[in-house]
C-alpha cells in the first residue's frame, strides 16, 4: 500500500504494518499492561499486627456492648487496616510478538481513518513556537497531536513544548498508550521507514 507524503511522492509500505486488521482486544491488553507497568507499586500500610502500641484489653468482656481486645483493632481510628496494602509489583506479561502486533494494529488503524499523516520533515530549524503552530496549521491538525521523527532534534522538541496537547517523540520512544491517545500522529518519511523495518 501507500501511505501520502504531503508535499512529495506517496510512500510505498508494508501492507502487513500499515494495513492490517485492528485487534481491539489485543490493543487493549497491550495499552494496559502498558499503564500498569508504569505503577509505583510503593504503597504500603500497616496491618493490625504490624501496628505499634500496647495490646492491653481495655475494657471488661461483657457488659459494656461491643466485646473488644485493643485499640489497634481496624474498627478504631488510628488502628490498623484490615486488609493492609503492600508494595507489589503491577507488571503484566505481554510477549513482544504480541506487543508488535498490537502495534501494526494501531498504525493500520490509524492510516484507515486518516489520523496519521507523513512528512518530509518538520521543516523546524528553529527553536521557534511560532514556526510550529504555523507547521501544525499547515498539516491541518487539531487536539491531541503526537510528532513522531526519526531521531527528534532538539529545536522541534523545544518549539512544540510551549504548545499543549503537542508530544514529540522518536521512534525508540514509540509507545501504545501515546498512539491510542493521539488524535494525530505526524511522522517523517524516515520515522516510517524505521516503524517499518521494525515491525516488518
Amino acid at each position: 500500500m501507500e501511505l501520502n507524503v504531503i508535499g512529495a511522492k506517496p510512500l510505498s509500505v508494508s501492507d502487513e504494518v500499515f494495513g492490517g486488521e485492528y485487534k481491539k482486544a489485543l490493543v487493549h491488553q497491550v495499552v494496559i499492561a502498558y499503564q500498569a507497568a508504569g505503577r509505583a507499586g510503593t504503597q504500603s500500610q500497616l496491618s493490625r499486627g504490624q501496628m505499634s502500641g500496647t495490646t492491653k484489653k481495655f475494657k471488661k468482656q461483657k457488659g459494656g456492648g461491643a466485646r473488644h481486645g485493643d485499640y489497634r483493632a481496624p474498627i478504631f481510628v488510628g488502628g490498623g487496616r484490615a486488609f493492609a496494602a503492600k508494595p507489589r509489583s503491577y507488571e503484566q506479561k505481554v510477549n513482544r510478538k504480541a506487543y508488535r502486533v498490537a502495534i501494526r494494529s494501531i498504525f493500520s488503524e490509524l492510516a484507515r481513518q486518516g489520523r496519521l499523516k507523513v512528512v518530509e520533515s518538520f521543516g523546524v530549524e528553529s527553536p521557534k513556537t511560532s514556526l510550529m503552530v504555523a507547521k501544525l496549521a499547515e498539516l491541518e491538525v487539531s487536539g491531541r497531536v503526537l510528532l513522531v521523527s526519526e531521531d527528534a532534534s532538539e529545536a522541534v522538541f523545544l518549539a512544540a513544548r510551549n504548545i499543549p496537547y503537542i508530544h514529540v517523540l522518536d521512534v525508540m520512544g514509540l509507545n501504545p498508550v501515546s498512539l491510542v491517545g493521539s488524535d494525530h500522529v505526524v511522522m517523517t518519511v524516515d520515522a516510517v521507514k524505521k516503524v517499518e523495518e521494525w515491525l516488518a
